[in-house]
């Protein structure tokens, strides 16, 4: 089997599938450079994340199916799920092999996967976009932290850039250890280096805005005074907004 690594971005992984049918590869295991363990009787190929040959991949596909099924392979891509490159790349092979009924085809099991997985990190992000809670530090900057299961900052960043236009503010992902920083009107992905084990909103309380601790309590008194214990659901309430979510929401005590 031929390995071939890229440097775990979209445009590396949309340059390795060009490099795949540029080399004419078959028997083959996409697979990002920091991840592989190596193969007993063949070398690597290396591939470089050529900007024009990820388009061109792209443009190709979207000759073939529409802009959701697109969409959803980015999605899918974004899952970070074990070896999510191979349904990729079957996915895509099919597509540019058989054209637009591929992605309603579910008998596929590349497309049925990559359907199903793109809907996980739908359903999240939109999670995302409703629960993200800021908090104020002392020079003005409206700080959020997150660790979702699936990498949505950029799936994130067009909602919070159009929603807080006028704000400075940060999203981090403790998980990825990377944050989404929006000031003078722009978005940029950017790292931000914590001690470790320090990244938890209690342990940065102490760049807090002083208001930001009466907000929280009068937040938290707000979410008490409208939640009637005789109608408290705790089965919905986790369906809506999974546990793992709680402890960065104020008004849940995080």
């Amino acid at each position: 089997m031929q390995a071939v690594l890229y440097d775990g971005s979209w445009y590396g992984f949309m340059a390795a599938v060009f490099d795949v049918y540029d080399y004419r590869f078959t028997d083959v295991s996409v697979c990002p450079a920091d991840r592989f363990n190596g193969h007993l009787f063949s070398e690597p190929h290396r591939v470089y994340t050529d900007e024009k040959k990820a388009k061109r991949v792209a443009a190709g596909l979207l000759n073939k199916i529409s802009e959701d099924a697109s969409a959803q392979l980015y999605r899918c891509f974004l899952s970070g799920d074990a070896a999510i490159e191979e349904t990729l790349l079957a996915y895509i092979r099919y597509a540019l092999s058989s054209g637009p009924s591929v992605e309603s085809d579910f008998s596929h099991p590349a497309v049925i996967k990559v359907t199903q997985i793109a809907k996980k990190v739908w359903r999240e992000q939109h999670r995302m976009e409703a629960f993200v809670r800021f908090q104020k530090t002392a020079d003005g900057l409206f700080y959020a932290i997150i660790e979702p299961d699936h990498d949505v900052l950029p799936l994130i960043a067009k909602h919070f850039k159009n929603r807080y236009a006028d704000q400075r503010w940060l999203i981090y992902d403790a998980r990825r250890r990377y944050g989404l920083s929006h000031e003078d009107g722009g978005v940029s992905f950017i790292e931000v280096s914590f001690a470790e084990g320090s990244t938890s909103a209690r342990d940065v309380a102490h760049v807090y805005d002083a208001s930001e601790d009466l907000y929280q309590k009068l937040w938290k008194q707000y979410m008490t005074s409208v939640n009637i214990a005789a109608r408290k659901n705790l089965r919905l309430q986790v369906q809506h907004m999974p546990r793992r979510y709680w402890k960065y929401m104020p008004e849940i005590g995080g």
